[in-house]
């Protein structure tokens, strides 16, 4: 079992950056693939980013590459993303995800999910 709490959201200026936290409970934590996805009002929840257990592979979403940076310390048990050059576009609740694989875990194939965090950027 894992359970992930984020943190880092809120309220920022188009062209602000952000760095969300996930910290995850349990051992296992290095075991298994981490992402971030976000959900907008009214719309369906997205893929932004997901990293391997080694961090060797990263993927994202083609809407933030570039702009958005995964990574995660599995000494610490937390799974980070930087997010620069903010748009309005990218207000969303932001959540973390734990996943067996990152290809499946990109797919939206996560066993965990956290609780979410609220980014807000205004133009």
């Amino acid at each position: 079992q894992v359970q992930l709490v984020e943190s880092g959201g809120g309220l920022v200026q188009a062209g602000d950056s952000l760095r969300l936290s996930c910290a995850a409970s349990g051992r296992t934590f290095s075991n298994y693939a981490m992402g971030w996805f976000r959900q907008a009002p009214g719309k369906e929840r997205e893929f932004v980013a997901v990293i391997s257990w080694t961090s060797s592979v990263t993927y994202y979403a083609d809407s933030v590459k570039g702009r958005f940076t995964i990574s995660r310390d599995n000494a610490k048990n937390t799974v980070y993303l930087q997010m620069n050059s903010l748009r309005p576009e990218d207000t969303a609740v932001y959540y973390c995800a734990a996943g067996t694989s990152s290809p499946s875990l990109r797919n939206g194939g996560a066993r965990f999910w956290g609780q979410g965090t609220q980014v807000t950027v205004s133009s």
